[in-house]
């Protein structure tokens, strides 16, 4: 009767000890462990290259936008055609600015690349502050052949940007962005060249 007794007591105690270590087991199938847990959304795929497209994308768009506007500006007499080019960039480019900030944000990114580094030479077709103010002081059909200029340079360069993401990016989203920036302006730089 004595032996039944300590038999049970040492059954009931390995019983609760495979209970304990079963737990522990259990417990360490967490994140920590690099095991994926049932409902985890898959990693978003991105990389440094896709990352520096938006963020040299958004400013250069933030210029065309501005060029855009100094062509809608009455002051400037553009032509009904100028006018209406620049009316369609920033209706083009404006969603897109929206569109690369969402990306930039949902991959925990800065909006801006590092402040300590000079971009400005990676970014092709970019206007320096005085050309800018040159093209803005311009009136009627000057303004219209010096504008259509400016503007196929800067698309040509948007172009080259894209295409190097295509090449080096990783990011369906961008790739899916650079694949229309890049079929949209090379239409609109067709159109520009034919009013040159």
């Amino acid at each position: 009767m004595k032996s039944k007794l300590i038999v049970g007591m040492c059954f009931a105690w390995l019983t609760v000890t495979a209970a304990c270590s079963s737990s522990d087991t259990s417990s360490n199938a967490t994140p920590e462990s690099g095991v994926e847990e049932p409902g985890d959304s898959p990693a978003v795929e991105f990389n440094d290259d896709d990352v520096m497209f938006a963020q040299m994308m958004i400013p250069h768009h933030e210029q065309a936008i501005e060029l855009s506007d100094i062509a809608l500006d009455p002051a400037v007499g553009a032509s009904d055609v100028v006018r209406a080019l620049a009316e369609q960039i920033k209706g083009a480019q404006d969603p897109e600015i929206d569109q690369m900030k969402s990306l930039l944000a949902g991959w925990g990114q800065s909006m801006t690349m590092d402040s300590d580094m000079d971009h400005s030479t990676m970014m092709s077709g970019m206007l320096t502050l005085e050309e800018l103010a040159s093209v803005s002081q311009l009136r009627g059909s000057e303004f219209d052949s010096a504008w259509l200029e400016a503007m196929i340079a800067h698309h040509e360069g948007a172009i080259q940007m894209a295409q190097d993401a295509l090449e080096n990016g990783s990011n369906p989203d961008v790739r899916a962005l650079c694949e229309a920036i890049i079929a949209g302006q090379q239409v609109e730089i067709e159109e520009m060249r034919n009013l040159l």
